[in-house]
């Protein structure tokens, strides 16, 4: 009898350890599936366009890593403030490099009025600056017919240091404040030196769509 129930007792003792065993097996099971799982699925979070891993994960196959002007370009893009005056579009929210800004001036002489301008992020940013176009036709001393801009900072000027955000606030600035001591357009600032009134008084006829000078100009007001 005493070795039956010692028997019995080792028989129980030995199915316990097995649950526990079996359970411990499952755990460790699970365990390892969520893991994989992270590995497939969660594993890696992707911010912004392109994507950025985190925690030392490898760039998976087909996702072009970005170049350091790429994510400079993302970074000043997250920082883009142009207030009411100015409005930036991308047309391909997946290229940063392309974007478009409306510039519409809330007061001086083309208040109103609503000028397009292209900005191209060249591969060697920051260390070249943006190359900006007005798409536009305007009359402006820092302006040409052809849409170049005359603004120091796109130029000579310009700085790695220097941002996106820094080109756009001197376009607008250049609505409010012309440059006539450094122009593209000799006639338009040597007009804005000599008589203010005449320079307004040419700059609202074009902006009516009037012609100046045997060049022809939108309607924009």
């Amino acid at each position: 009898m005493l070795r039956r129930k010692k028997a019995l007792a080792a028989k129980a003792e030995e199915e316990e350890k097995m649950e526990v065993e079996e359970r411990l097996a499952k755990e460790a099971e699970l365990k390892g599936g969520e893991q994989k799982g992270e590995s497939k699925g969660g594993g890696m979070k992707l911010l912004g366009i392109g994507g950025k891993s985190s925690g030392g994960t490898a760039v998976p196959r087909g996702v072009k890593k970005k170049t350091p002007g790429e994510l400079r370009v993302q970074k000043d893009i997250g920082e883009l403030d142009s207030g009411e005056v100015g409005t930036v579009k991308f047309p391909n929210p997946n290229d940063l490099t392309h974007f478009t800004l409306d510039v519409v001036p809330d007061s001086g002489y083309w208040q109103a009025a609503k000028y397009n301008f292209t900005f191209n992020i060249p591969a060697d940013y920051p260390h070249k600056p943006p190359k900006v176009l007005c798409h536009t036709k305007i009359y402006h001393p820092n302006i040409d017919l052809q849409g170049n801009v005359c603004l120091n900072i796109l130029r000579e000027d310009w700085k790695p240091v220097l941002d996106i955000n820094a080109v756009i606030y001197g376009l607008i600035y250049l609505f409010y404040e012309p440059n006539t001591d450094d122009p593209l357009n000799n006639e338009a600032a040597a007009s804005l030196r000599n008589d203010k009134n005449q320079f307004g008084r040419i700059v609202k006829r074009t902006m009516q769509g009037q012609s100046h000078g045997g060049e022809s100009f939108p309607r924009l007001v």
